[in-house]
């Protein structure tokens, strides 16, 4: 079965430019048709297919995000064929985002009114900007003609931070839609332990790396197991933390705010003070204190 499915995966339709037209094309029709069907045009109506086509992309972040993670964790034929596509779905990830564009540019340019007095926020722009130079920079050097001009150690850490920035911006929004606003729609969950899940699936990969690293490097070496238990029990907390914001995000948000020394970040620094990610730092530190070794 396993090598039938390799055999399928690797057929020219589900592979490279194929697989573009396979994901892209579908998303492209179902924006032209949500915008056919839109009753009357207003301000609300291009700010509901803003969220249709992030929608549509975000699960293509995703997937790019945990792809090498995923094979590292899980070596497979699905997952060699989705890390061998991760450019595609990155890409794909692009056309899709470029749906979004066209939407706020529209809601800025022709309900302007609207977006200023419901939508606009300087931070938010402030995060949609970087988002969107990140996103048109890896796009362009994902092709040779954009590539050539970075040395690889530049290219590559632009597409990890990259994925990292935009990732983040697709992550916070869903965490403010379940522990801010009042009323999520379900589908919000799915996309928030979506993104919680790909970003676990990197720490996890992280770890069992550092893990044979130390194997492979010093075989005499061990975990601590001190450290080992205050890491799953750090990692614990952190998972309740990232389940549970709505009990501690008022008043996390009331103790690391409201200061002189805090006027500029609350204004202008993106994601200030990092609500969304506390736990994944929680989490970040548990993952470390499992790998601390000793000599025995």
């Amino acid at each position: 079965m396993s090598n039938g499915l390799n055999e399928f995966l690797k057929h020219k339709a589900l592979n490279e430019w194929r697989l573009f037209w396979l994901i892209s094309t579908p998303i492209s029709i179902s924006m032209i048709v949500a915008m056919l069907q839109t009753d009357a045009w207003s301000g609300s109506a291009v700010s509901a297919m803003i969220q249709l086509s992030v929608r549509c992309a975000v699960p293509l972040l995703y997937l790019a995000f945990a792809a090498s993670s995923l094979q590292q964790l899980f070596p497979a034929a699905f997952t060699r064929w989705l890390l061998r596509n991760r450019k595609i779905m990155g890409l794909s990830f692009a056309a899709a985002m470029a749906w979004q564009l066209f939407f706020i540019l529209w809601l800025v340019t022709v309900y302007s009114d609207y977006y200023m007095e419901g939508v606009y926020v300087l931070r938010d722009v402030i995060e949609g900007v970087v988002g969107y130079s990140f996103l048109i920079a890896m796009t362009l050097t994902s092709f040779k003609f954009g590539r050539k001009h970075l040395q690889p150690k530049s290219w590559r850490l632009l597409h990890k931070s990259g994925i990292y920035a935009i990732w983040m911006y697709a992550y916070s929004v869903y965490w403010w839609e379940l522990f801010y606003y009042p009323k999520p729609d379900p589908i919000d969950y799915v996309y928030y332990w979506a993104g919680f899940l790909a970003w676990g699936l990197r720490a996890a990969a992280w770890r069992k790396k550092r893990v044979m690293q130390a194997e492979r490097n010093a075989p005499a070496m061990q975990p601590q197991p001190a450290f080992k238990f205050m890491g799953y029990a750090v990692i614990a907390c952190g998972i309740w933390a990232a389940s549970f914001g709505s009990v501690w995000r008022a008043s996390t948000t009331e103790i690391l705010t409201g200061y002189a020394i805090t006027y500029l970040p609350e204004k202008y620094l993106p994601y200030w003070p990092f609500e969304p990610f506390l736990p994944l730092f929680v989490i970040a530190l548990g993952v470390y204190l499992t790998v601390r070794f000793r000599a025995i």
